[in-house]
This record gives C-alpha cells, structure tokens and sequence, in this order.
C-alpha cells in the first residue's frame, strides 16, 4: 500500500512539473509571437511583384512579402499580408544607401529579378501605365572646355579670337575636318549658317568681320583635337579601365528606376550633347546645329508623392508632370526637327518587353486573317473604282515585297518614300509583268528591286503611270496611309503596313528554319540560320552600305587561312619526312602536300614574319608608353629599372622571334622541316584535325562575312522576326543562345527565352 501511494505521489510530481514546463513555455511563445508582430510593424513596406492590383473608392489593394526574424530559433520567414493604402505613399530618398539583411543598396533600390511579366500579361495591360515612379532625372553633358590660347581658327590667313559659344561651335566643325561629313557642301553651307548665328548672339568677333567660309582655315583646331583622341587612345588599358569606372560610378544611379515599387532599369538617361546633325543619306538639315540641352528645357514625369531629383546647381527644371497614362521620365524637344526626344525605360524593361510581345502576338493573330485579305485585295484589283484598285495594288506590294506605307515628308525632311508616296519615276515597268522599283526607303537607303507581279498588279501600275502623269506626280494619288489603314481594320483592329511586314518577315524566317537540316557543328547551324535572316533582311530592304574596313578584314581571314594551310601542310610533309611509305598508303589524304609551291610558301612566310616582328615591336612600344604614363606616380630609379626591364624583354622577344623567322626561312626554301624528337605521328595527326577544324570554322566566317556585307541582320531580329522563333532554333538545334543573342538582345528578350521551347512555331 506504501509503494502504491509513494508511486501515486511520484506521478502527481510530474505531472505538475510538465504543467508548469509546458505554461512556461506557452507565456514565452506568446511573448516570441508578439514580439514577432511588433517587428513586422515596424519594417519598411517593400512592394514586390504585383499579383493583383484593383481600384475602388480610391483604395489600392496589394500582396506583398515581408521578412521576419523569429526570436527563437533566429531563421528567416517569410510572411505574406495584404496590405490597403488609401493615398498614402512612404517617402524614400533616391541614391541613400540602405541595409537590409546587413547588404546595401547602392542605388536606395530593391532589386526584384523574379518579375516575370509575361506570366501574367494582362497585368500589366491598361491605360494606367503605374502607381508609383521614382528615379534620379537624367545625365547633362560636361560643359564646354575652352582651347588653349594658342589653338585658333584662321580667317584669311590671321588668327582670330572667338567668342567661348562660337568657339564650341567652331570646334565642333574642326574635330570633324577630315572627314566626309566636312567635305560635304550642305554640311559646309548649314554650319556656316548657324556659326554665323551663335557667333551674333555672343558679341561678334573683334579682329575680323566672318562672312565667307572658303576663308575659314580649321586646321589648328583639327589637329588639337586629332592630338586629343590619340592620346586617349594612347592611355594604357589600366588607366582606361580606371576612367571607364569612375563613369559608371557617377552614372549608376541614373541606371534605374523605381516603378511600383520594383527596380527597373532605364534606357538612354543621357542628355544628347551638343554638335552638328548629321542625319542619314542626303539630309537637308545636316551640318545644322543642335544646340545645347538646359535643365529648363527638360519635363520630368515622376510620381505625385516622389521626390523631385535635384537639378544642376543654379538651374531648374522647364517643367514636372505626374502622367501615370504613358511611359516616359524625361522629355525635351530638340531644336533642329523640332521632334520631342524622350528617356524611357530600356529595352529589357517590362514595358518594352510587353511592346514587343503585343507586337509580335498581333503579327500571329494575322495568320487568321490573311487569307480573307488577299483574297478581297485580289477581287479588287480589278474593280471599277479607281480607288479600289490603289487599295488593292498598294496592299499587294505592302504585302509581298514588305513595303513600308509612307507617308508625306516636309520640306527640311528626307525625300525618303513608302508604298503610298511613290511617285511617277520610282516605278519602271518592263512587259509582260516586270517591275523595277527604285527609291530611297527609310534612313535614305536605297530600294532597287527587279520583281515579277501578278498581270493584273503590272495594269494597274500603267494606268496609275498613264499621261498626263509626269516625274514628280504621285503613284497613287488618290491614296494615304490613313485611308490604307482604315482598309486593313475592316478585317482586325489594329492591322498596319508595320504589322505585314513582322508577319512576312517571321513567316518567312519560321519557313526558312523548317529547311534547315538539324545536323553539322554549331557553326555550320549558325552559318544556316544567319542564311535564313538574311533571307528576312532582303525581304525587309535591311541593307547597309559595305563597311570601309570591310575588304581589309576579308583579306585578313583569307590570309590567316592560308598560314593555317601552310602549317598543315607542313606537318604533314613532316609525316612522311618520318615514314616515306604513308604517301601510298594515304593517297588522298597526302595529295594536298604538292599544292604548296616552294614560292607560294616562302610568300606565306615572308607575310608571317613580318606580322610576327611587328608584333613584337608594337609590345614594345606599348609598353614604353604605358611605362611612361606611370612615371608620373614613381621614383626616378624605380623608373629607369623598369625601362632596363622593358627593354630586356624587347630583346629576347626579337632574338626570339628572328631565329624563329630564320628557321621557317630556311625550311621553305628547300622545303624540309626540322624534326624534333617529341614528334610522334599520332601526335602530329592530331594537330592537323586541329587545324582543320579551325580552317573549316574560319572558312564558315568568311563565308558569312562576305554574304552579309550588304544586308543589316541585326535590325530584321531586333524588330521583324519574332524572337521566339530565334529561342526555338536554339533549343531544337542545341545552339546555344549565346551565338544567335548578343547580351542585349538576351536581356530585350528574357521573356522569348523562358517562354518558348524547341516546339513553338509562329
């Protein structure tokens, strides 16, 4: 009975100890939980991706992540709460470091990669563009640096003192003397014109009265400014690597934006700096002057509640606006056209991504209607409405030969031309149903096609070119772009002249990969893909005029792929320096050995050492140069060391290379090799398949190369081929992306890339 109620006692102990063990540590987590609740209170409110975003009675609702530390156990949670604001906006300084986590931020803002737009679309569809925008305005060009005092411009022989803004502007024409913009009597005429102007304003020139050009001499201006560049070339890659940092420190808070909430980055936040307009082609307007850009001509567009970025010191902004319905930050209207420039946010942002995915999507959505088209165009060919028949005609050529519409230019503009504003001369026709188009098309590049048309499209062009009709009248001349647009919208809304043309230009491509054997090296597949942009590029009249370093950099390869046929060759005479009897066992394989002529490669060796000495005085060179830009910074002994040093390695470099020379000299005199002991034949195998490979992928450059010489690849996959039919290639031909995206298509088109697998087709 004892043992029973020592046993009872015994049990009630522990009860009572785990009672009170177990309230003890109810009261702490009830202390951990408030504790908890108070430290999420008190944690700035950070806006991350927007799931849902609805309006009522002027109260905004949004999902949210916080983080909280939980007491206890000191582990990172994760909490999600809907938070409602009704007006209110948390105040943040732009440009303040901030800690989070023990991390800064060195713009004030958050970054949030994991938006991903394009998984919720319609999000971001709508009139009201944002919430809430935030950034640090924009980036004026340095001011002017005045010339030394003994840099002039010449007039009739004398020196001259310009005013400081006439002098910029005078400078502006100098640094460009030699080249074929100052040759160029428009640019001569519209920059003497604005000289004289600015050079009025800003109180004349005292020693002389400027009023002929031919008597200005800008000669010491050239060559100071030529003397500038070279020597910014000249800097060593340390010091430009140092200089290249120091800018992008200066330039990193403008780099991005807060828009609702989350980071973007912005496009050219750089205010264009003052000079003379060039412009594309024959512009009438080039040589003008564009004038300097003050913050009083610039209107930020900014939230209600954002802080306003502070404005060069002694200046003001022209204007700020509050504009939550468009997508610009900055605007400013230039002075030359008179056009608005804008700084919006940059290709990879959200916005220009969805751009871009609505175009592309529109271009798709055409598929389902293309057939009624170009069946209701091809009955009205023929019709009795004249009209109608420019309609139809001008939707033909819009449609198969990817015209732009057109449009009316101004005087100062251009005289570039579209489908609609073709005149008499652009158009020769040749029967039965040969059509020669000749014009200048956008950016002055010119359009020159010899095509076959349908019968009744070649009719009715020779009755829209019938007498009275002269050079100077227009083609169609009862027709717009406007009048065609309203056509194309009878069959879906928002059907443009743009929209035929990305919907040709991606069918053509999707057809043109549908040809493409999915076998051969990775260069031989993106040799065949570029063939198929390039197919899109001549559809889409993407030319460009052969660069001038072009014929330099063919002959560079050819010759860098001859030297590589001289080493290949040369190991393999080496093979049969070792075993004679391989050249009968191994016709084929030896049979290019007799190609190499004694004198062709005593040729290829000449060029070789002469490149590889070059070489060698070039390094040099370069290092005496970077050596004595650091002489500044060092002691004159540790100077004079350094220079032994250089000089020293200069010589065993060149003792080097000379008996190198002397060696291959020799050996293609009599033609036979030095054979070294490490020579094997399985050895040399080896490095011949090496060479061949790098002769086979160099061949595919030049080939490539050459093909593309006139035709612009880069603009047709920017804006005409859908992307994603670029991120199928990749996928299906295990390309990688690298080779067909630069990183800043990569990064235009993040979207194409994560959406679209090796099966998608447009």
């Amino acid at each position: 009975m004892r043992k029973k109620n020592v046993l009872a006692w015994i049990c009630i102990q522990h009860v009572l100890k785990f009672l009170f063990y177990f309230s003890g540590a109810v009261t702490l987590w009830v202390f951990q939980q408030a504790m908890t609740e108070a430290e999420i209170k008190k944690e700035d409110y950070k806006p991350t991706k927007r799931k849902q975003s609805e309006k009522s009675n002027g109260t905004t609702k949004r999902v949210k992540k916080e983080k909280s530390t939980k007491a206890s156990s000191k582990r990172a949670k994760e909490v999600k709460t809907e938070v409602k604001q009704e007006g209110a906006h948390e105040e943040k300084t732009l440009g303040v470091k901030k800690e989070e986590d023990g991390e800064e931020d060195q713009n004030g803002f958050d970054d949030d990669q994991s938006f991903k737009w394009w998984e919720n679309p319609d999000d971001l569809d709508g009139e009201v563009k944002w919430e809430t925008l935030e950034h640090n305005g924009v980036i004026f060009p340095p001011e002017y640096e005045p010339l030394p005092k003994n840099v002039k411009l010449y007039y009739d022989g004398r020196p001259v003192t310009l005013p400081l803004e006439a002098e910029e502007v005078a400078g502006f024409f100098g640094a460009l003397l030699e080249s074929d913009h100052a040759k160029n009597p428009t640019f001569q005429a519209n920059f003497f014109r604005d000289f004289k102007k600015v050079l009025e304003e800003s109180g004349g020139c005292a020693e002389a009265d400027i009023e002929n050009f031919e008597k200005c001499d800008f000669s010491k201006i050239f060559e100071y400014y030529n003397a500038k560049r070279e020597e910014r070339r000249a800097l060593p890659p340390k010091e430009k690597k140092r200089l290249k940092e120091e800018k992008e420190k200066a330039e990193e808070k403008y780099k991005y934006c807060l828009l609702n909430g989350r980071k973007e980055q912005v496009g050219n936040f750089r205010i264009e700096p003052p000079g003379l307009f060039r412009g594309r082609g024959a512009h009438p307007k080039t040589g003008a002057l564009k004038r300097r850009v003050r913050p009083e001509d610039i209107t930020l567009n900014l939230g209600k509640d954002a802080p306003i970025p502070a404005p060069p010191e002694g200046t003001q902004w022209g204007e700020i606006k509050h504009d939550n319905t468009v997508t610009w930050l900055a605007m400013w209207k230039e002075n030359i056209m008179g056009n608005v420039k804008y700084v919006r946010f940059s290709q990879n942002s959200s916005f220009k991504g969805m751009s871009d995915f609505k175009k592309f999507e529109k271009a798709r959505e055409l598929k389902k209607h293309i057939d009624k088209i170009r069946d209701d165009y091809r009955s009205k060919l023929k019709s009795n409405m004249m009209i109608d028949r420019q309609i139809a005609t001008a939707t033909y050529l819009i449609d198969i030969f990817a015209l732009r519409a057109g449009g009316e230019k101004r005087d100062d503009e251009a005289d570039t031309v579209g489908c609609c504003s073709l005149r008499f001369e652009h158009i020769f026709l040749k029967p039965p149903n040969t059509v020669i188009f000749d014009f200048l098309g956008k950016d002055s590049i010119r359009f020159y096609q010899e095509v076959q048309v349908d019968q009744q499209v070649f009719k009715n062009l020779k009755i829209f070119k019938k007498d009275p009709k002269k050079p100077g009248d227009d083609l169609f001349d009862r027709l717009n772009p406007g009048i065609l647009n309203t056509y194309f919208q009878d069959f879906m809304p928002g059907l443009t002249a743009k929209v035929f043309r990305t919907y040709n230009a991606s069918k053509t491509m999707q057809d043109q990969i549908d040809n493409i054997p999915n076998e051969g090296t990775v260069n031989e597949k993106v040799v065949a893909f570029n063939a198929a942009n390039r197919e899109v590029a001549i559809l889409c009249n993407h030319q460009r005029t052969i660069p001038k370093a072009h014929q330099a950099g063919v002959q560079k390869i050819n010759e860098r792929i001859e030297e590589m046929m001289w080493q290949k060759i040369k190991l393999k005479r080496l093979m049969l320096q070792l075993d004679k009897t391989l050249k009968k066992k191994e016709m084929s394989y030896f049979a290019e050995v007799a190609d190499l002529t004694k004198e062709k490669e005593q040729e290829i060796v000449t060029r070789w050492s002469e490149r590889e000495l070059d070489k060698v005085q070039k390094k040099f060179e370069k290092d005496k140069e970077r050596l004595g830009y650091e002489r500044k910074e060092m002691p004159a002994e540790d100077y004079k060391v350094k220079m032994a040093e250089i000089k020293e390695d200069h010589k065993k470099r060149l003792e080097k290379t000379k008996e190198i020379v002397k060696q291959y000299k020799a050996e293609a005199k009599k033609q036979k090799y030095e054979e070294k002991s490490s020579y094997t034949m399985e050895k040399l195998k080896t490095q011949v398949d090496k060479l061949e490979e790098r002769i086979k992928n160099t061949s595919l450059q030049l080939k490539d190369k050459e093909e593309n010489s006139t035709v612009s690849l880069g603009t047709s996959k920017m804006n005409y081929i859908d992307p994603r039919l670029t991120v199928m290639f990749a996928k299906k031909f295990n390309v990688p992306i690298e080779k067909l995206f630069t990183k800043t298509l990569r990064d235009k088109f993040a979207w194409a890339i994560e959406s679209a697998d090796e099966n998608w087709r447009f």
